[in-house]
Order: structure tokens, then C-alpha cells, then sequence
């Protein structure tokens, strides 16, 4: 016990909850006065490899066992080693040619034209310096000790370990280290926050409104109403383009055009949007007829329909995409693509094409075309014959960087499962002509270091809702079966 005692004593000066004594002037406390300094964890780098970036005039400690986690991430051609790589060329290109000292001290990291906060490499602590206060089997351990050991030598400043991992975080504090997620590219705080692409009005629309220009132009009728009247009165949140505005009443518009402080609303009749078609397919509800109407708008380059399983994502998407691509002929192909995060390594071992090898993990975009098809004399021709029209083609996420797909729909399906540079760099494949469509349930995420508010697809969703030419819709019910529906409410 003693020796434990001794051995946790240089802690306590830098432990996160300061005693009374240790107030500065006007009752601040010495523990907050303290310059931070930002510890990252490997998770944190491999999630945003431009991470290192975003800590404004703070230091930020790159750990010598961050680096050898790196290091073995880096090989292969799955996305945790891209990004591995990224933030090691990254590291490199701020480190440059500084000394040893200049590394353990810190490089200046520079942004916009002026350097910003210092990069510094932390190197593993001597053992007979201090005794770690955790077995280092772990890597997480040996960073855990290495930054007590830190502190002990410079208890001047407040060292902040930065990590994805919860536990990690836990153990941290137990430790006196104070720990933080990485929130630089989480938009949200609560999930309940996230736009639904439409709003759902109690009672009539038109009891509402008291200002109202409406136009006619050819067959379709647009209402003009004043921003804040529609934002402060009838939605009571701010609106964004292609949101859709329905209620009690059966009035159901889209926003067109937000500009010089009038709404433009496209009024939409509720009977034509349930009589919708899309390869023989038609909306069950409200909220199917939105999304499909956003899907088969050629104007609309980017779609997110985000629900519960069974909740029709899938197969509307993928109705629509035949629909455009072999009666429209808008299309020359459909990628369908989605996130394996725990089996991406796992390709390369899969034999035959590299179809064959993704057909385990997109097993639901061939059973919503046998949906399709189930009353078909052959249904199993249907298949091929739509297959072949269509140009469906498999891709694993690992091997779409660098491609660019023109006139193509790229269909995302499982993009819960993606971070947000991992968003980025897919939709940015999209090319002239194309359209992208992300499918997602956000409370099935299976990536260990994510969550439904720090998700790709919460942070994608969120920066396109300003965007002419995106939209969303969340998807209510289960309409896969009854049995499906009972399951998602009760289990």
C-alpha cells in the first residue's frame, strides 16, 4: 500500500479535481490556469488523419506508441491503412528536419501561411524514472503511464489525453489524467437534433400562414411566403432547400428557394406522390413518397435516407436506381458499395471476382432485387436480365479511392459504419452526371469508435442540408412485415 501510495503521490498535483487551496486570483483554480496540452491517441488520427490540425494554439503530443500503431496499420489496402498513412505523411511533413530536441519540445505547426501551435513526439518514459501505474501488456497502458510520467517531470501545464476509445478514457481518469472525444467534426450533441427533411405541422398549414403569394408557372404551383414568418411562426426552426413541409390536412410542399428573405414552397398533391412509381414499386407511406420523390428528381445529386431496418431504405433506393438507369436511361451504371469495418481485411481472401467477394456484405442489395421480382413469371431471368440492363456493379469501399464514377448512381448502403473524412472521400468519386445515394440506420453502428452523433453520415447529413441539390428524409414504420415492426419496437 505504500508503495503504491508513493507511487500515485505525483499524480495528485495535476489531478483533475484541484483542492481548495490551489485557487488563483478571483477563485480560479491553478488546475484551469494551466496551459493545456493535447495528447492524441492512434484512434483519434486514424478517424481524421488531419486531426493534429484542429487544436488551435495548443500543443499536441504525438505518443512514440501512436507511432508504432501507425506504423502497423499502414500496409494493405483496407481505409483504417490509408488514413494510417495520411497522418504519417502528415506527422513527417510538420517534423520535417527538426532535431530530437526540437521534436520532444515541439515543431511549429503551421496553418494558413503562420505557424500555430507546436507538434511534439513523446518519447516512452525510462522505467527507472517512475514505476507505471499500469501492466503494459496493452498499448493503452504503456501511453497511460508514459503520460503520467509527463506530468510528474512537468506538472506546469494540463496534459488532455484525446481518444475515441471510452474505456481508454476511463482508465485515464482513473489514472489523474484528464480525457476528451475528439469532437472537431461532430455537429450534433444529441441525435434528435438531426434533420428529418421534413416538417410535420399540427393541424392546417394555411391556418398559419397570413401572407401568402401564390403563382402559377405551366402545371405547377408555387407559394411564396416571408423567411421569418415561416421560420418564427409555422416550422419554429430554421428551413433548408428540399425540406418537405406536410400536415393534418394533406397539404404536403417542398421548399424550392430560400432567397432574399422569401421561401419559395412547390406545392405537392399528396395522391400523386402516393401513386409514385418506380419499377413497379409504390410508397406505403407519407414518408416512402418523400424520399422517393427526392430519388427520382433529376435535379437532386445527392440523397441520405436514414431509418429503422426494414423500414424500405434499400429497396426504394435501389427501385429508383433501375428506374433511372435502364427506363430513363439518365445513367450508364449502379455502384452499390457499403462500409465491412470488421471484415475489410477479409477480401482479399474471398475467392473469385471481386463482385463474388463483396456478394457476402451486399447480400441485401441482391435480395431487394429478387423483391422486386418475386411475381414475375421467372423471376430468376428477371434478375439477370435487370443485373445486365442496369451495369450493377459491386465495389468494396477499400478500392473506390482514386476512381471517379460519371453518370453513375453510387448507392451507399451501411453508411452509418463510415467516419466523416471516409464520407468525404467517397462522395468526392462522384463525377459529372452522377448522383449519390447513402442508406443508413444510425442506431446499428457496429465501428467501435463511433457514434450516432459522430457518424459520417450524421456529419454528411448535417453540413448538405444548406446544399440546392441535396436532401433527406428519415423513414418512419417497418413495413417488411409485422413481424419485423414488432421486433424493432419491443426488442
Amino acid at each position: 500500500m505504500e508503495e503504491r501510495a508513493a507511487r500515485l503521490k505525483p499524480v495528485s498535483n495535476t489531478s483533475t479535481t484541484d483542492s481548495g487551496n490551489t485557487s488563483g486570483p478571483g477563485g480560479t483554480t491553478l488546475h484551469s490556469q494551466r496551459e493545456k496540452v493535447y495528447v492524441l491517441d492512434t484512434n483519434v488520427l486514424i478517424h481524421d488523419p488531419n486531426s493534429l490540425l484542429n487544436f488551435e494554439e495548443h500543443r499536441v503530443v504525438i505518443p512514440m506508441t501512436v507511432l508504432e500503431e501507425l506504423d502497423k496499420l499502414k500496409s494493405g489496402k483496407a481505409s483504417v491503412a490509408t488514413d494510417c498513412r495520411m497522418a504519417i505523411r502528415l506527422i513527417d511533413k510538420i517534423l520535417g528536419a527538426a532535431s530530437p530536441e526540437e521534436v520532444e519540445l515541439g515543431v511549429p505547426i503551421p496553418r494558413g501561411g503562420q505557424a500555430e501551435g507546436l507538434l511534439s513526439v513523446l518519447m516512452p518514459r525510462a522505467v527507472r524514472d517512475t514505476a507505471g501505474l499500469l501492466p503494459e501488456h496493452l498499448n493503452d497502458n504503456r501511453i497511460i503511464n508514459d503520460i503520467v510520467a509527463l506530468m510528474a517531470r512537468d506538472p506546469e501545464h494540463r496534459y488532455v489525453l484525446v481518444t475515441k476509445d471510452i474505456n481508454m478514457r476511463l482508465k485515464a481518469r482513473a489514472c489523474g489524467i484528464d480525457s476528451e472525444d475528439y469532437h472537431n467534426d461532430q455537429l450534433l450533441s444529441d441525435i434528435k437534433q438531426l434533420t428529418r427533411g421534413y416538417y410535420e405541422i399540427s393541424g392546417s398549414f394555411w391556418d398559419r400562414v397570413n401572407e401568402v403569394e401564390t403563382v402559377q408557372e405551366g402545371c405547377e404551383t408555387f407559394h411564396h411566403v416571408s423567411h421569418g414568418l415561416l421560420v418564427s411562426e409555422i416550422l419554429g426552426e430554421e428551413a433548408f432547400p428540399n425540406q418537405y413541409i406536410i400536415d393534418e390536412c394533406g397539404f404536403v410542399g417542398r421548399i424550392q428557394q430560400i432567397s432574399a428573405g422569401v421561401v419559395t414552397i412547390k406545392h405537392l398533391k399528396e395522391e400523386v406522390l402516393m401513386g409514385q412509381r418506380a419499377w413497379g414499386l409504390q410508397p406505403i407511406n407519407i414518408h416512402q413518397a418523400l424520399a422517393l420523390h427526392l430519388l427520382l428528381d433529376p435535379d437532386i445529386s445527392l440523397v441520405t435516407l436514414t431509418g429503422a431496418a426494414g423500414s424500405g431504405k434499400t429497396i426504394l433506393a435501389l427501385a429508383a436506381a433501375i428506374e433511372m438507369t435502364v427506363e430513363q436511361h439518365r445513367y450508364n451504371k449502379i455502384i452499390a458499395t457499403r462500409s465491412t469495418p470488421s471484415l475489410a481485411e477479409e477480401h482479399g481472401f474471398l475467392p473469385g471476382t471481386e463482385e463474388e467477394k463483396m456478394d457476402p456484405w451486399l447480400g441485401a442489395i441482391n435480395d431487394n432485387i429478387e423483391a422486386l421480382h418475386l411475381n414475375d413469371e421467372n423471376p430468376a431471368a428477371s434478375i439477370e436480365y435487370v443485373k445486365e440492363r442496369a451495369n450493377i456493379q459491386f465495389k468494396a469501399l477499400n478500392y473506390i479511392r482514386g476512381r471517379s464514377f460519371q453518370k453513375s448512381l453510387i448507392l451507399i448502403d451501411e453508411s452509418q459504419n463510415l467516419t466523416p473524412h471516409q464520407m468525404k472521400t467517397i462522395i468526392t468519386r462522384a463525377g459529372e452526371g452522377s448522383k449519390v445515394v447513402c442508406l443508413g440506420n444510425l442506431a446499428q453502428i457496429d465501428t467501435p469508435y463511433l457514434s450516432a452523433t459522430s457518424s459520417g453520415l450524421t456529419f454528411m447529413t448535417e453540413r448538405f442540408k444548406g446544399f440546392d441539390a441535396g436532401g433527406s428524409v428519415q423513414l418512419h414504420g417497418v413495413p417488411r412485415s409485422p413481424l419485423a415492426e414488432y421486433a424493432e419496437s419491443h426488442l
